[in-house]
């Protein structure tokens, strides 16, 4: 059924009131002034690196800094050191031409897209050169990046671990990238995470699915005291023994729960994660895996937020962070 809607305006109706009252009935997030306004969206992200007052990136003078008028929004010159900066410096905006304001529109719907948002979408949104799309997506992902991660799991948590492959069929393949022999995970990008119930998830693209590299993972981001749940495989069996306790569900007899053992909550990322990678970016070079994950993860560690405060988040992650395109081709 259909609702049509009929508003009259009287004669004295004026085209502004119009105009305003059309703006109140369809104002939307991405409305707010920092997402269209140059000025605004410097006030916005100021607001955002320089919550505690404007710091010199040069010097790191935290004196009260002259406004240059006239010139680029948001240019200071620092009263101690006489050098010239924005809030971009020293982050992954710093000598970007694009204009902020796209910046914060892609921050937003790279941060509030549940399985992601391809470059060729955002180029065609933004008004962008798919190859400055490409740059940005990934320059964003940096900023998802977390720097210092802190171990998973402690004394009566659970972690679950996994892990799941990426790529296509060998025989769906150019000739000259099959592999010679071999099959089921053979050409494919391994993924190896741990997932903790109720908390965040960690994964990392690993090279081999064995005892040695994943144990080396699991010492890294995985406290003794876990209780850990994995399936049937066997190089948990010999990691298992490291942790509190260990406890496997076994798939190949159709075992996917028994009592609290389960590894339910794992699969379910892995399936947005493939979803994504599947339907929304559909090819991902293996050297670039790396940054995917960081913003798989990313949106699933902040996943009891809002998306403006996920896009926060996100924003407050590009300091100290620099990344130049002929880097990300390589990194």
């Amino acid at each position: 059924m259909i609702i049509w809607g009929i508003i009259y305006f009287t004669n004295t109706t004026s085209s502004n009131s119009f105009a305003s009252l059309i703006n109140e009935v369809f104002m939307s997030i991405l409305s707010a002034p920092h997402f269209h306004n140059e000025e605004a969206a410097v006030v916005y992200l100021e607001g955002i690196i320089w919550a505690d007052g404007c710091i010199c990136p040069k010097c790191g003078s935290v004196r009260e800094h002259y406004k240059i008028k006239g010139q680029r929004p948001g240019l200071r010159t620092c009263k101690d050191c006489r050098k010239q900066f924005t809030v971009k410096v020293n982050t992954v905006f710093e000598s970007s031409h694009i204009p902020l304001h796209k910046w914060l529109q892609a921050a937003y719907l790279m941060a509030s897209s549940k399985k992601g948002i391809s470059s060729h979408q955002l180029h065609r949104t933004l008004e962008v050169t798919y190859k400055t799309a490409w740059f940005m997506t990934h320059r964003l992902r940096e900023a998802m990046r977390v720097l210092n991660i802190e171990p998973l799991g402690g004394e009566g948590a659970i972690v679950e671990a996994d892990e799941t492959y990426l790529g296509g069929l060998e025989k769906n393949k150019h000739a000259k990238d099959r592999k010679k022999q071999g099959r089921g995970a053979v050409g494919k990008e391994a993924v190896f995470s741990l997932v903790e119930r109720g908390g965040k998830v960690r994964s990392t693209h690993v090279k081999h699915v064995n005892a040695e590299t994943l144990g080396a993972v699991m010492q890294e981001q995985l406290r003794e005291e876990t209780h850990l749940m994995t399936d049937e495989a066997r190089q948990y069996i010999p990691l298992g023994k490291r942790y509190a306790a260990h406890e496997a569900v076994h798939h190949s007899i159709g075992e996917y729960v028994r009592g609290g053992a389960h590894t339910n909550t794992i699969e379910g990322y892995f399936s947005i994660f493939k979803r994504g990678m599947k339907g929304v970016y559909q090819h991902c070079n293996s050297k670039h895996l790396k940054r995917y994950l960081a913003e798989f993860d990313f949106r699933y560690n902040e996943r009891q937020i809002s998306d403006s405060e996920r896009a926060l988040v996100a924003l407050k992650g590009i300091q100290g962070k620099r990344l130049m395109y002929r880097d990300s081709l390589t990194w």
